[in-house]
This record gives C-alpha cells, structure tokens and sequence, in this order.
C-alpha cells in the first residue's frame, strides 16, 4: 500500500542516496566533499528506501523540526431551526462532512392532526431530540450544526440547544410560514444572530421572498435567502450568510 504523505510535508525522492539525505528531506544545506567512513574510504552504497509491506500501512513522515503544529479550527456552533417537516434534517445531512448524527423516529397515527409535515412532504419520521453534523469551512473555522426539533412539544430542548450558538438559519416552507413563527420568536427573544432561509421545495416558492419578509414581519437587518436543502453547495452559501450576520454582530458588540 502506498504510504500516505502531508500535502504540507515536502516529498523526498525515492531511491538512492539523495532520497536518504538530509537536504533532501529537511532542506539543509548538503555538506561538501564525498561521503567518507571512519576509515577514510568512500561508504558504500545506501540501501533502498523502505517500502512498507503491501497492507501493513505506514506512519506519516515527521514534520520538520522548526515548523510549529497547525492550529486546531476554531469551532463554530451553529443551529438549524423551524418548524416540523421543513427540511432541518436534509440540511443537516446534505453538508455534513460526517455521517449526521440523527434521532429519527417513526410518525403512528397517534400524530396525525397534531404532526402535519404538509400536502408536498413524504415524510414519515420525525426528529424527537436533535440532528448533529459538522463542516470545515476551512483550516482556522469548523462548524458544528444542531438541528433542533420542530414540534412545540419539544420546545423545552431549545435552550440547552441554543446554548453557546453563534447563530441558527431558520428554515421556512413558504406555503407553511406559520409553522416558522415560534423559531423567529425564540431567537429574536434570545437575541442570537439569525438568518431565514426559505427551502425551495420543488425547485419554487409559493411566495416572493418580499411576501415572505412581509408576512413573517422580520426588520431588513435580517437576511432572507433561498436556498434548496437538498443541495450541498446551497446548504452552505445559506451557512455563510449565518457566519457573516454572526461576525457583523460580534464586531459591533466588540467596538460598543
């Protein structure tokens, strides 16, 4: 099996002497004169670089000496909230570089007039704790996203949810946006940084985002976007816009 390298790590090249020097895998300077023993005659011919054994694996090369260990990501809690059957789960889902971590269960009859996902929705389980995934945005940032539960019955979780959250992307179903008024109430009592983000069911809106943002009576300093659930790049194009809202209202509590 072919070892496996840092791409920060410099490659040596492989046989000979010069795949074994010291300039070769450190970079320094290679001393002058041929390479003599201890008796004064030339050395002999090194051996081979080792090859590990087909299926034994290999330990990666040791970072040079004189360069500091990367820093960790700084890590970014994020929360995905709204209503129930909105999509918190997909988006979860479509951009989490893990397996999501879900608590699915099966909607009975004893549901039906209380758990209404809607006429578009096929689904037939519901979230009954959180959903949980995780996305590095890049080598200092690394988001950790929560999905809350959507039925009002499990409203009591928000808090601990919510607790050390930096800012939440509400999820709306335009041709549900009542369903969403309990989670803009929340996070506007709670003053966390949010952004709505109506879901594209089908590919269109029942309504304009201007509709929306009419009928949910959000101020113009909160973000309306559309975005698909289902995809991964629009799932995080809707993400950026929450970080973006967060650090405006960090900078500006930080110059208050």
């Amino acid at each position: 099996m072919d070892s496996v390298r840092s791409p920060e790590w410099p490659v040596a090249p492989l046989g000979g002497p010069a795949g074994n020097s010291a300039a070769a895998r450190y970079g320094t300077s290679p001393t002058t004169g041929p390479a003599l023993g201890r008796t004064g005659q030339p050395l002999p011919a090194p051996p081979p670089p080792y090859q590990p054994l087909a299926g034994t694996g290999s330990a990666p090369a040791p970072a040079p000496a004189n360069r500091p260990p990367a820093a960790p990501p700084i890590p970014v809690k994020i929360l995905i909230a709204g209503g129930f059957g909105v999509g918190k789960t997909t988006t979860v889902g479509a951009i989490s570089e893990i397996a999501p971590l879900t608590t699915e269960a099966e909607m009975t009859s004893a549901g039906i007039g209380v758990d209404d996902p809607g006429v578009r929705s096929h689904k037939t389980t519901t979230t009954v704790a959180m959903d949980f995934g995780c996305v590095t945005i890049d080598r200092s940032l690394k988001l950790y996203l929560f999905g809350t539960p959507g039925q009002t019955r499990f409203g009591f979780m928000w808090d601990d949810l919510a607790r050390g959250a930096l800012g939440a992307l509400v999820v709306v179903d335009s041709a549900r946006l009542d369903d969403c008024f309990p989670a803009i109430d929340f996070f506007e009592r709670a003053g966390l940084p949010f952004v709505v983000g109506v879901n594209a069911f089908d590919g269109r809106l029942a309504l304009e985002l201007g509709e929306i943002r009419w009928a949910l009576a959000i101020g113009e300093h909160v973000p309306l976007v559309q975005f698909d659930a289902r995809d991964r790049l629009s799932v995080r194009d809707a993400l950026l816009v929450v970080l973006d809202r967060a650090l405006e209202r960090a900078t500006r509590d930080r110059r208050a």
